[in-house]
């Protein structure tokens, strides 16, 4: 899940122009290499200038193939993907969301890689990831970096006020407290978005839905007990209000980086931001611990991240060269100088070096994955979460109760899953 993807709709699309036509559309000369596509979505700022070094570098070793680069802002990537790919347009490589990526390959867009060069490594890879990967059997992406939320916190802040990181949301309100007391600052700012919210469902041992029963649990007891919680921090000492603005995702994170606040949820995507932080000169003072439990004892957050998938449009030529490619961008030397550059979190344990593990973001986010809850794999998952982004906020400012948001929620989600029952 990446937020706050910086690069302009201009750029973006005068290059998607030029570029959209995809590998077996590309100019190629008989004699000549074969120049592939490939659609990158991640931050323009951060994060795409390593990969763009690493494309040269596989163009060095071959010479057989050309990659057009490409940075599409994450948050119009799907839709245009999705338009591109139904008219044969799409470009040979995807950076797709671990949420898009069975959704792509029910249309048929993907290419299975299990046999694949893409593939060969697949035993270095966490089990959960290859399996987040697959569709009805069949693994469409490899992944490339992996993410979760995380608990993370000042611990310049904790220690004045003499708190510990908490193991359950009733410790975080008991921690805030004493932290606006002896600081001056409030100790927790919560997030109105359905992603953020996920992680109140884990704790209850529950779901948006049950994949296996095909049935949608939004609004059942454990849910309505998850966001009782969520709800319930944004009240009360050393909790802040909740911000259902538009912008309310850079306030809670410059209110963080800034020592305006002591803790947020939040993932490794914005580990190269806290340090640019003034509260984090000495990265040292970021602090990362497991989210908090719920009421079951359990704590769990959505596990995120992008693989690299192969369109099934392409030629044999472009998919052969997509497959070495993937295999290329996908490896523990690639994923190794990835994260060193921009803080992401590699997929496979032989890219944690202890280089790697020497950033104390990167080291943090490790540590909390074991408690990251991969997704059912149904196409639709991803998006179960646009009803509540919509509904949560309403609920939050006390302009809708609990009970009228979430039957509003489910109403939405039944639309995108209609063979669910209620």
């Amino acid at each position: 899940m990446r937020r706050g993807i910086a690069a302009t709709a201009l750029v973006a699309s005068l290059a998607l122009a030029a570029t959209a036509c995809g590998g077996s559309d590309s100019g190629d000369s008989a004699d000549g290499p074969v120049t592939i596509t490939w659609w990158d979505t991640s931050n323009a700022t951060n994060e795409a200038p390593t990969y763009q070094a690493l494309v040269k570098d596989f163009e060095a070793a071959h010479k057989d193939i050309k990659v057009d680069y490409v940075n599409v802002p994450f948050d119009q990537a799907q839709n245009k993907f999705d338009t591109a790919a139904g008219s044969k347009g799409a470009p040979d490589v995807l950076r797709s969301e671990v949420g898009w990526t069975p959704a792509f390959a029910k249309k048929g867009f993907f290419l299975p890689l299990d046999g694949t060069e893409a593939l060969t490594d697949e035993s270095a890879f966490q089990p959960s990831l290859i399996e987040q990967a697959k569709y009805e059997g069949k693994t469409y992406g490899v992944p490339l970096v992996t993410d979760t939320l995380a608990l993370v916190y000042n611990k310049d802040l904790f220690a004045k006020a003499g708190v510990e990181a908490p193991k359950t949301w009733d410790d975080l309100k008991k921690a805030a407290a004493t932290i606006k007391d002896k600081t001056g600052v409030d100790g927790y700012w919560g997030s109105t978005a359905g992603y953020y919210a996920q992680t109140f469902l884990y704790g209850e041992g529950t779901d948006t839905v049950d994949a296996t029963a095909k049935k949608i649990t939004v609004d059942s007891a454990p849910a309505k007990k998850g966001y009782e919680t969520w709800l319930g921090l944004f009240d009360g000492k050393g909790l802040h209000k909740a911000d259902t603005t538009a912008d309310a995702y850079a306030h809670i994170q410059e209110a963080f980086v800034s020592g305006k606040v002591a803790a947020i949820l939040q993932g490794p995507w914005e580990i190269t931001n806290f340090y640019k932080g003034s509260a984090f000169k000495d990265e040292n003072n970021l602090g990362i611990a497991t989210v908090p439990a719920g009421s079951t004892g359990k704590a769990g957050a959505p596990t995120g991240g992008h693989n690299l998938s192969v369109y099934a449009g392409s030629d044999s030529a472009h998919q052969k060269a997509a497959l070495k490619f993937v295999d290329f961008m996908t490896s523990a030397k690639s994923q190794e100088t990835i994260a060193l550059k921009n803080s992401t979190l590699p997929t496979r344990d032989d890219a944690y070096t202890a280089e790697v593990k020497a950033d104390p973001g990167i080291a943090g986010f490790q540590s909390v994955l074991p408690a990251a809850q991969p997704r059912p794999a149904l196409p639709e998952y991803s998006s179960l979460w646009t009803p509540l982004d919509a509904e949560l906020p309403q609920i939050a400012a006390g302009k809708e109760s609990l009970d009228e948001g979430l039957g509003k929620a489910k109403t939405d989600i039944a639309k995108l899953v209609p063979d669910f029952s209620k």
